[in-house]
């Protein structure tokens, strides 16, 4: 039977992660080397082989999984062995093991603080284990007063064969939930002293509607609308046909640099965004020919990336959650969430002592990126957060007009990046990677364009 390399290869990366945080790095380094080796030297592998060398930049197997797949010749039996080791059987077996309950009388829980109103809060959620399940989550203010608590059962799930990993998720779910409820001011009256907080019973679950998380690209899966044309292949000349299309939507622009129109009535039918398409931003350097894709259905607006370009942007309009990697524009800085590298500088196995300052621990970086690609500035949150603006923060644009003095917030939650608009006067913009649905006043930047749309609201609804 053939195998399916681009699912062994998701599978491959969720067991290393997996390892790497159980405190076995060489073994996650050891399936990551594996597997971008097993397959073809695609984009797949190359991610497989880049967080290789993320974990561990001196491993020789990384460097034996870069040889094989650029062609290079040389002595690999180190990878050979992994290859033979990390069998699609093997792997199958760490995930299962992944999956099992570990536990018996509770799992580790979450600790974070979080800065609200000019105060400190912090949020702990801890499970009681398979013994008593359950998890509760308490929001502790002033050093140690009890604001509020939740507590939910899991008795019913307590026999599936993946509790472990959905007791993580009910626990990541709980966490979160009580953070966006203080956020949205649901404890308001209770931090005044006008309610009591208390413990409370839930039975429904953890609701986190207002955590938005955009689209993805499914790995391997091409656009499905209008999808660009190779390389080698010239744009076939348009097709005359009949009168055009009447409009449905409009992109109004709200910004540009560069001129052209002030707005883009468009059809039901597949619109681009480029200069190849109906949007074409006349003089907007730093949008792609082909970038993305518009189409309406049924009332509903669709937005497909088409990659190859620089990216369209979407404005957040509540807390959206980022994944490592994701990129983002405050103002007109291009900003990127990282990772922070693994830390290499601890005592050998002599071992060897040393002194050096102290290091505050901290959850995630994000870095500048420039023009080209070119990487800025990089800043690492203090502990779980990091706050960007043109005055106060970790991260400071003083020259930039359009951040605001506290303009964003990016916080790690119970393992979740959130970032959050400060109600920032001109906004918070993602990218969008994949298919998204667009709504009636949505803002677009592409480039440093900005648009809106304006479905009628005859068609809106």
């Amino acid at each position: 039977m053939a195998v399916d390399t681009t699912a062994q290869r998701a599978i491959a990366l969720r067991v290393a992660k997996w390892l790497i945080e159980r405190g076995r790095p060489d073994e996650g380094v050891g399936v990551l080397a594996a597997w971008a080796a097993n397959g073809p030297n695609d984009s797949e592998g190359q991610e497989l082989l880049a967080e290789a060398l993320r974990v561990d930049p001196s491993a020789r197997v990384g460097q034996m999984a870069f040889e094989r797949m650029e062609g290079v010749p040389g002595e690999h039996a180190e990878l050979d062995a992994m290859m033979a080791r990390y069998a699609p059987a093997e792997l199958a077996k760490l995930e299962a093991e992944m999956k099992r309950p570990s536990f018996r009388r509770a799992q580790m829980g979450f600790n974070n603080n979080i800065k609200f109103q000019e105060q400190v809060f912090h949020v702990q959620t801890e499970d009681s284990g398979l013994d008593q399940p359950h998890i509760i989550t308490h929001l502790f203010a002033d050093g140690g007063r009890v604001i509020k608590s939740h507590k939910r059962s899991y008795a019913s799930e307590a026999r599936r064969p993946d509790v472990a990993e959905f007791v993580r998720s009910l626990m990541k779910a709980q966490h979160l939930e009580m953070v966006l409820k203080l956020r949205d001011g649901s404890f308001d009256q209770v931090l005044a002293g006008k309610q009591v907080g208390g413990l409370e019973v839930l039975t429904e679950p953890p609701k986190v509607d207002n955590l938005k998380k955009l689209a993805k690209k499914k790995e391997g899966a091409p656009p499905s609308i209008v999808p660009p044309p190779p390389a080698h292949e010239p744009t076939p000349p348009p097709v005359a046909a009949g009168p055009p299309a009447k409009p449905i939507y409009t992109l109004h622009v709200l910004r540009s640099l560069t001129g052209g129109p002030e707005r883009y009535e468009l059809p039901s039918s597949a619109s681009l965004i480029g200069a190849e398409g109906a949007v074409n931003l006349p003089g907007e350097r730093f949008c792609h020919p082909r970038e993305a894709a518009l189409s309406f259905d049924a009332g509903h607006v669709m937005l497909e990336d088409l990659e190859g370009g620089n990216g369209v942007f979407l404005r957040i309009r509540t807390p959206v959650e980022l994944e490592m990697g994701d990129e983002f524009v405050v103002g007109d800085q291009l900003l990127r969430i990282e990772r922070n590298p693994v830390a290499d500088d601890g005592p050998d196995p002599d071992p060897t002592y040393f002194y050096s300052s102290p290091k505050w621990p901290s959850s995630f970086r994000v870095v500048q990126v420039f023009e080209g690609g070119a990487v800025g500035c990089c800043v690492v949150a203090r502990g779980n957060t990091l706050q960007i603006g043109s005055a106060v923060g970790d991260l400071i644009f003083p020259d930039d007009p359009l951040v605001a003095d506290q303009h964003c917030l990016i916080e790690e939650q119970a393992g979740i990046m959130v970032l959050t608009d400060l109600s920032s006067r001109t906004g918070v913009f993602v990218r969008v990677r994949g298919a998204q649905e667009l709504v009636h006043g949505d803002e677009l930047l592409v480039g440093r364009t900005r648009l809106v749309l304006d479905i009628p609201t005859t068609r809106a609804a």
